[in-house]
């Protein structure tokens, strides 16, 4: 059994640092790949092209999961880890935008789609593999490893990130060392695919095989049966749509927040989130093992009801701790832009084209990229878009129509006026090392993890105990990456849009508020107990 989790869970870790190193470095990414659009637009499309990876993964999970009931889970996670280590060492080769145009960013935008095919078929596999092999008292702390596995694909990128910006400096960094953590995944690659080659099939597919209990059509079974289409929809609103949300906020938006939002070192971001990571994994193994005790569905109410309670106090504190100096800003000198009714646009782009030219979206980007909080207000009929600052007021010009550098250089020059007048009112540049309040940042991201770790540590044993043998790796599969996929792979781009758009740095958290809300309902009523349930 330790062979099995051991193979299982070091194989998935592989492949979650190949997906993560993509986010660890995703302000870096917007500078090589997105250089054309001003700071804002190209951090929102380097987001956007992280979630792209997520948007792809319920079709890998269909394409593996019928591959997985049909002829065994063992070579279907074996591709998985094959797909997804050839790609992330791809996207360390690829030309910048610089040396080769939008070439490069086109090859970005596939290979991410093959990574989202392949951890689509992933998940799926390693949990079932586990769990049928587990004893059923026991099987909520083995598949735990599975959820901790995510945790050390996580801190192994930030790791490599870390030590790679510290070796080389921040300079060579954004120049070239963000290759690095890329093609190291050459290596973990070989490691994962002599593990898995070593391993035998689940003996459940086995016994199903034997008996020809093995359905002969998974997606009709899955998705025309009515009696297994309403478990996967149990799943997807009960547990996973509330983890996707949840989950990514937690340890993908916190970064963007604390780096992009509240200025804070890049450098102590990565540790912050380090340490959360770090702190995670016994978690993710205490409350799995919890589920074995009480059952799975009281843990996993318990992680969701405390993400809708301790989510916007947590990041309140996390930002008072970052930059306290900003929130004094604020409140002396608030700020708000004044703009014609219908000139303020929504910043949603995933493939980076849209143009965002009018005067009050520039003013917007500006804010938005130094971290400051703002109101919008209509401004009277004839006037020109301004931004206020205490009582300081900037004119804002659109760029309408003009050529992409042109249209860069006026929201360049508009930013730095703002920023100018910013300054001049006592907003800081950047967070202030000597004036960081460590146990705000800590106790706030530290309830946000709890509620993640209690969350996702029963969740594969809940999901697997919840379908039959014949069918469970498609119907596991898809549930778990349109939540996890669709609801946390857009999270971080969507949450931060709405902070763009509203002003409101705090606002973009109602998306978590309004897919745990629904999870917490249905977790409550539709749910059933499986503990212990046999598998056959």
């Amino acid at each position: 059994m330790r062979t099995v989790v051991l193979a299982s869970s070091t194989g998935t870790a592989f492949e979650w640092y190949d997906f993560f190193v993509y986010g660890a470095v995703a302000p870096v990414i917007a500078r090589n790949f997105f250089s054309q659009l001003d700071e804002t637009s190209g951090l929102l499309a380097s987001l956007a092209l992280f979630a792209t990876g997520f948007l792809f993964r319920p079709l890998g999970a269909l394409i593996f999961g019928w591959l997985g009931d049909r002829y065994g889970r063992k070579g279907a996670f074996l591709a998985t880890v094959v797909i997804m280590g050839g790609a992330t060492f791809a996207i360390g080769l690829l030309p910048t935008y610089a040396q080769a145009g939008g070439i490069g960013t086109i090859l970005l935008i596939i290979i991410r789609i093959l990574q989202g095919l392949a951890l689509g078929g992933e998940y799926g596999g390693a949990a079932i593999y586990v769990a049928e092999h587990s004893a059923p008292a026991s099987r909520g702390v083995s598949t735990g490893w599975i959820q901790a596995s995510a945790s050390f694909g996580l801190l192994g990128a930030q790791a490599v990130v870390l030590t790679t910006r510290l070796s080389i400096g921040e300079e060579a960094f954004i120049a070239w060392g963000w290759r690095v953590p890329f093609i190291l995944s050459l290596g973990l690659l070989a490691v994962s695919i002599w593990m898995r080659a070593k391993l035998h099939e689940s003996p459940e597919f086995e016994r199903a095989r034997a008996e020809k209990k093995l359905s002969s059509a998974p997606f009709k079974d899955v998705f025309l049966k009515w009696k297994n289409l309403k478990l996967v929809l149990i799943a997807l609103l009960s547990i996973t749509g509330a983890q996707g949300a949840i989950w990514w906020c937690t340890f993908s938006y916190s970064q963007v927040f604390l780096e992009t939002t509240m200025k804070f070192e890049p450098m102590l971001t990565n540790i912050v989130l380090g340490a959360a990571t770090l702190v995670s994994i016994p978690l993710y193994i205490f409350f799995a093992w919890m589920s074995d005790r009480i059952g799975r569905k009281p843990v996993i109410a318990f992680g969701i009801g405390l993400a809708l309670i301790a989510v916007f106090p947590s990041f309140q504190m996390m930002a008072r701790g970052a930059n306290p100096v900003l929130f004094e800003a604020v409140e002396k000198a608030p700020v708000s832009i004044h703009a014609p009714k219908g000139t303020c646009s929504f910043q949603f782009d995933i493939l980076g084209r849209a143009r965002y030219e009018t005067a009050c979206d520039i003013a917007r980007a500006a804010l938005t990229r130094v971290g400051v909080a703002y109101h919008t207000e209509v401004a009277a009929a004839g006037e020109p878009t301004t931004v206020h600052v205490g009582g300081a007021v900037v004119p804002v010009v659109g760029g309408e129509g003009l050529p992409g550098p042109d249209l860069k250089k006026v929201a360049d020059a508009a930013g730095a006026e703002i920023s100018t007048a910013l300054r001049s009112a006592g907003y800081p540049a950047n967070a202030h090392d000597g004036e960081t309040n460590w146990l705000l940042i800590a106790l706030g991201l530290a309830a946000m993890v709890v509620a993640a770790t209690a969350l996702y540590g029963p969740q594969a044993a809940a999901l697997v105990e919840l379908f039959p043998t014949s069918i469970r790796y498609t119907a596991l599969s898809v549930p778990y990456h349109v939540g996890v996929g669709w609801v946390g792979g857009f999270m971080p781009v969507t949450a931060f849009a709405i902070a763009a758009a509203t002003g409101d740095i705090f606002s973009g958290l109602w998306y978590l508020v309004f897919f745990a809300g629904i999870s917490f309902a249905c977790c409550i009523f539709l749910l059933p107990e499986t503990k212990g349930r046999p598998l056959s």
